[in-house]
């Protein structure tokens, strides 16, 4: 019934933003008589608000057209690589016709950037993935909003999403360097200890950031939700049927819009302030911190639904059972083993301010894979760093993305050094099915 009432209050503020969108143009526009009345640029900075606080926000693009590659601009195209019911596999392909630019992409390394399942859009990433593409070859996964899906294609478990990692990384291939981002650092460490374990290639690198793979470590205000209540209460509380006129309309899911409730309750003073200052920009006239604001909300509101197994199979694995850490997670009847990664380099990256993933949540993943020699294994802390800004910003493109450039290009090793190990990878394999 929540979802139901969300959707009726939505459609009935939806003229209303339209309104106030329209009129704050009527005040600020430099042909209209009203933009030189008093205390014009306040309404009209009131109603340009008013818009975006009661517009609703769709998917954002990723916009990305274009990038440098030494010093030269080359085209970007998205291109869809896999398509699934629930996900996208993105890649972006680049063009140019600099023979100097083109040979040294062709040699560049590939890189599979594996967006969180958690509310928002892969565009999240968006930061990330411009900056990746000057340096290498990028592929997403672009999860799917589940109202989008019709129940006829079935539910999405937590080891769907598993499998759905495995798919992308065997398409790739054994060049494959992957970086996951806060939630699936989980999965994805999952979905590379079962290739590993059945003796198939691994990834040459593995980056994980501000992921929860032992949420028990520095609990966070969203670790301490997930742990205190019972499943039940998440079943009971959290889970509705998606409305009709959407092609999933009857799949139960985890609203997006009680996500997007809940960071914001998380630090309502500093959205408060941020919305604050927006007004009062407009009302300066400071056009680039009004447009900043804007790009930073537009994708901050847009928001997706999950599927509720997937949810709810998230909350009892990662958050209440911590099945990773405990050596207890099965996918498929197989027992997930970190243990068997050999062959990958790890690094880990956490934000000295992050409240969403606590210190330690991620660098919990070195004390698992006890099979990859330390001298693979990297931890990096990013000092001031909140949450968002170990993947995106300022903080992201000066500190972090030089450390994962520079561990990528170390270790992103060819395909022989994989062929010499894979006997004995294997030779365990058979030796652990046979027990």
């Amino acid at each position: 019934m929540l979802y139901q009432l969300y959707e009726t209050q939505r459609a009935l503020m939806a003229p209303f933003a339209e309104f106030a969108s329209a009129s704050a143009k009527l005040y600020s526009h430099p042909l209209s008589p009203f933009t030189h009345t008093p205390m014009s640029q306040r309404v009209a900075a009131g109603l340009d608000l008013m818009h975006r606080l009661a517009k609703d926000y769709e998917k954002p693009e990723f916009g990305i057209k274009s990038v440098k590659v030494d010093n030269v601009d080359v085209a970007v195209q998205e291109q869809v690589a896999i398509e699934k019911p629930f996900c996208r596999l993105i890649r972006f392909k680049r063009f140019t016709d600099d023979a100097r630019a083109l040979a040294d992409m062709k040699s560049q390394p590939t890189v599979l950037v594996v967006a969180p399942l958690s509310g928002h859009h892969s565009t999240l990433l968006r930061d990330t993935v411009k900056s990746l593409l000057q340096d290498h070859k990028v592929y997403i996964t672009d999860w799917t909003d589940a109202r989008m899906v019709p129940v006829e294609a079935g539910p999405f478990h937590l080891n769907d999403y598993v499998t759905y990692v495995q798919e992308f990384i065997r398409h790739i291939g054994p060049e494959v360097n992957v970086i996951s981002v806060c939630q699936p650092t989980v999965p994805v460490l999952a979905a590379v200890s079962l290739l590993a374990s059945n003796g198939e290639f691994t990834p040459r690198t593995l980056t994980m950031m501000g992921g929860p793979i032992d949420a028990r470590k520095s609990p966070t205000a969203v670790n301490n939700l997930a742990m205190n209540k019972s499943y039940s209460w998440f079943e009971n509380n959290v889970i509705y049927r998606v409305p009709p006129h959407f092609p999933g309309a009857g799949r139960w899911v985890y609203p997006g819009f009680l996500q997007h409730t809940g960071f914001v309750a998380m630090n309502p003073d500093r959205h408060l302030s941020s919305h604050y200052d927006y007004f009062l920009d407009l009302v300066r006239g400071d056009d680039d911190s009004a447009e900043s604001h804007r790009q930073f909300y537009d994708e901050y509101n847009a928001v997706l639904d999950m599927p509720a197994e997937y949810y709810l199979d998230t909350i009892k694995t990662v958050f209440q059972d911590f099945a990773l850490v405990n050596g207890t997670w099965e996918v498929d009847g197989q027992l997930v083993r970190p243990q068997d990664i050999t062959t990958s380099a790890l690094l880990t990256v956490e934000g000295e301010l992050d409240d969403i993933s606590g210190a330690g949540q991620t660098r919990a993943a070195h004390d698992l894979c006890t099979g990859i020699p330390k001298s693979r294994q990297f931890h990096y802390d990013v000092e001031g760093a909140g949450h968002y800004g170990i993947f995106s910003g300022r903080r992201w493109r000066e500190k972090v993305y030089p450390q994962i450039t520079e561990f990528i290009a170390r270790f992103n090793r060819p395909a022989e050094i994989f062929e010499s190990a894979a006997p004995a990878r294997k030779r365990v394999a058979r030796a652990r099915k046979a027990a």
